[in-house]
């Protein structure tokens, strides 16, 4: 029998993307060299393990769930991602006097620099102000708690490094990986879903709505100015946003972008990543945009040319310029004329797509993410 290990997190099934990821498919992988048990705020779509819905983000009700699981489940090791599952993982066995399991953090971004970097381009500064405050002093409790951190992208390490001046050697650079069904070629019997666009070039955008951060609301602004540049080219050039509906935005949009709102199917959801042409990564340097991630390794997965702003890429430097990608700088002009000219072009980008495919096969599996993190858990637990 392996060892048990909790996964305790922020994981939400009615958001399935941006932080539900990081936990629901490493859990998943993680089954293999260990018995599991889940905690999250909503664990309906867990089903390959035992779990616990919280429902709640308060601190209080994690404690006691944490608490409660631990003398029921009796883990070996606790792996605690994000900041309030960290907290609370952390207060928890503080107040266990014997058989204390091996507990691990996981940093999937660094808040306080996401607060911090849009704290002049939001409506409520000071709010988002407070919140900076907050993480930074929440996450240096974890940081300076001497517990090894996992981190999602080797700008965590440096950022805990400028930020609190504290360099650790117990600190793991494990970024986010892609799905067996992104990197299979079978498009599900599905017909394109685009065709009624045709035959301009489909660029898709995944921007759901998310819980506190406003990424993505920048990013499909930023889209909607990009789209209005193109206008004037509606056989060339024609926008899709997933994730969002057209109510969601106050702003006029323009006639050639559509809103295909949340794709509650799995295959649905690939079928429309796989039927588009491009894929576009719209972020600003105040959107700090740490859940672009996922997004761009969905896109590289499905053999998608990228167009990325260098926001959009942050915690992926592995993936350059002309090499795998193109990057653009930031103004409204760069980006619609980059877009384009590969929508001219398609075939002139081919091996971009065929190299960022091949690393991300090589390196980028949840299943390799996982067998890494296991080797981490497994030796820290055993020493």
């Amino acid at each position: 029998m392996g060892k048990r290990l909790l996964i305790i997190s922020t994981l939400d099934s009615s958001q399935p993307f941006g932080a539900f990821t990081r936990p629901f498919y490493l859990g998943q992988y993680l089954t293999k060299y260990f018995d599991i048990f889940q905690i999250g705020l909503d664990c309906s779509s867990v089903k390959y393990a035992p779990s616990i819905s919280i429902g709640s983000r308060s601190l209080k009700s994690y404690i006691q769930t944490i608490k409660k699981c631990i003398d029921e489940f009796c883990p070996d090791i606790i792996y605690a991602q994000e900041t309030l599952p960290g907290l609370a993982a952390l207060i928890s066995l503080k107040l266990i006097k014997r058989n204390k399991p091996y507990l691990v953090l996981d940093f999937h971004t660094f808040s306080a620099y996401e607060y911090w970097m849009r704290l002049f381009s939001v409506a409520n500064p000071f709010n988002e102000f407070v919140q900076c405050i907050k993480t930074y002093i929440a996450q240096g409790i974890l940081i300076f708690s001497g517990v090894p951190i996992i981190a999602a992208g080797d700008s965590i390490p440096k950022l805990i490094s400028q930020w609190y001046g504290k360099t650790s050697q117990h600190i793991y650079s494990i970024g986010n990986g892609v799905t067996e069904d992104l990197l299979n070629a079978e498009l599900f019997l599905y017909k394109d879903p685009y065709l009624a666009f045709r035959p301009a070039k489909i660029v898709v955008i995944i921007a759901p709505k998310t819980f506190q951060f406003p990424s993505n609301d920048m990013s499909v602004l930023m889209t909607i100015e990009v789209a209005k540049y193109l206008e004037n080219y509606p056989q060339k050039v024609h926008f899709v946003i997933i994730g969002r509906d057209s109510n969601d935005v106050l702003v006029p949009i323009p006639s050639n972008i559509s809103f295909l709102g949340f794709l509650p199917k799995r295959e649905a959801f690939v079928a429309h990543l796989k039927y588009a042409d491009i894929a576009l990564l719209p972020f600003s340097k105040q959107a700090v945009a740490g859940g672009a991630r996922n997004k761009a390794l969905d896109y590289f997965a499905s053999k998608k040319l990228v167009i990325s702003t260098p926001e959009g890429l942050r915690g992926l430097e592995e993936f350059r310029h002309l090499q795998h990608l193109l990057v653009t700088g930031y103004s409204t002009e760069e980006i619609a004329n980059t877009v384009l000219d590969a929508a001219s072009n398609i075939a002139k980008y081919q091996s971009l797509v065929d190299s960022a495919y091949t690393l991300i096969t090589e390196k980028y599996s949840w299943n390799a993410r996982a067998q890494n993190i296991a080797r981490i858990l497994i030796e820290g637990s055993s020493s």
